[in-house]
């Protein structure tokens, strides 16, 4: 029996005027994800609970099967194992962005411009903060290099007490009301921002027309993870793609194989072939299990980007679903695939929620004649009444299956 998750982060919205009242998922054309749909259960569930963040850090805990209640310690240390970066139980961790902010001439003053640095290259962006690090890190708290404008910060033998504002909430705000009220955090992010508006890396940016990285913003912060892993668990072994530290994070700490897709970045114009190829490869090994994370839809959510969110959904039924359902068919072994969000990231907010998402959850062994549903969208899951409170409880239904 072979299992299979494909995670749409994101992909959940709400109606937009632009699409004719539709949702990005009503809106997509997904023939591969539709046809599942009418023979799948499909339902409704709620990934985030009302007293967390509704990050995908929380909801990604959830789909992988992890009370978050239980096992959330914070964003950045999921971040900090893929990075390989040593943690002591007592270091708090801090995801550093590399983010561009507007000129005024006061800090508090300036408007967050782009959250993304528009989506740096990961060999600028090292090279950025290795220059912060030189500067700004002391025995005390020090930087680390990470993925495009995904970095990370370790505050040794801290106590994690911050509540930090997320970049991308505040898109073309005004920063000040959001900067952190912890002073040392304050004054690195204002030091960064001296140092990094004239670094040779980001004159070569403005000179090419791209947003400089000309600040860091510090948040997502927590404290070392302890999961149990899959095969403690459900007696599986699996494999994780993704282009995200955060989810390579998650696929370390529960024991399962972390696989490098060569061109996975995150957005639309990630690898999705590779991602595919990837997927499969495990499945033809000793794998009984691949989750495979696309984050394009998610970006595009908070770029307000409609055209590529609803470009993204179809890219991961074309190059996604369809040819690893083609080898689930043709394997002549029994199947069961999740296709899901994590959380909605609606394009009219450009940032999470934490309402419900639709789920589909197909089996091979246990195929519904006709589920009701002619489509993957929001309003068909709606109608079907089903309805899952507890989101991390969502894997047992696939491994049931």
């Amino acid at each position: 029996m072979k299992y299979v998750v494909v995670l749409a982060d994101g992909a959940a919205d709400t109606p937009v005027k632009e699409l004719n009242g539709q949702t990005p998922l009503e809106a997509a054309n997904k023939p591969t994800i539709d046809s599942l749909a009418r023979h799948s259960e499909v339902g409704m569930v709620k990934t985030v609970p009302n007293n967390l963040p509704p990050g995908s850090d929380v909801a990604n805990l959830a789909v992988f099967g992890y009370d978050p209640q239980k096992y959330y310690t914070g964003r950045s240390p999921l971040e900090a194992v893929s990075m390989n970066v040593p943690l002591e139980l007592t270091d708090t961790t801090f995801r550093t962005n590399l983010v561009t902010l507007s000129d005024a001439e006061n800090y508090e003053d300036k408007v967050m411009v782009d959250y993304s640095s528009d989506e740096i290259s990961t060999e600028e962006a090292r090279e950025l903060i290795k220059y912060v690090n030189e500067k700004l890190g002391c025995d005390e708290y020090e930087f680390f290099g990470g993925f495009s404008y995904r970095h990370l910060m370790v505050w040794h033998n801290k106590e994690n007490n911050f509540s930090l504002t997320p970049p991308h909430d505040i898109s073309d705000r005004v920063i000040g009301e959001y900067l952190p009220k912890d002073e040392t955090i304050l004054n690195l992010m204002k030091k960064s921002y001296d140092i990094l508006k004239d670094h040779p890396i980001n004159k070569e940016r403005e000179a090419r027309g791209l947003h400089p990285a000309n600040s860091i913003w510090i948040w997502g912060n927590g404290t070392k993870p302890n999961l149990d892993t899959y095969k403690e668990r459900f007696g599986i072994k699996g494999a994780v793609v993704s282009a995200v530290d955060l989810i390579k994070g998650i696929g370390y700490c529960a024991g399962l194989d972390v696989l490098e897709v060569e061109g996975a970045t995150g957005n639309v114009n990630t690898n999705f072939d590779g991602k595919a190829e990837a997927a499969i490869n495990a499945l033809k090994g000793d794998n009984d299990f691949v989750y495979i994370h696309l984050e394009a839809p998610d970006e595009a959510g908070h770029r307000h980007e409609i055209e590529n969110k609803v470009k993204a959904i179809e890219l991961i039924d074309q190059k996604i679903v369809a040819p690893i359902l083609d080898y689930l068919v043709n394997s002549g072994e029994d199947f069961s695939i999740l296709v899901m969000p994590d959380h909605p990231t609606p394009l009219a907010t450009r940032t999470h929620s934490s309402e419900p998402i639709p789920y589909l959850l197909y089996s091979s062994k246990n195929k519904i004649i006709d589920s009701g549903c002619s489509r993957y969208t929001e309003e068909e899951a709606k109608k079907t009444g089903i309805f899952n409170e507890n989101g991390y409880t969502l894997i047992n239904k696939l491994f049931e299956k």
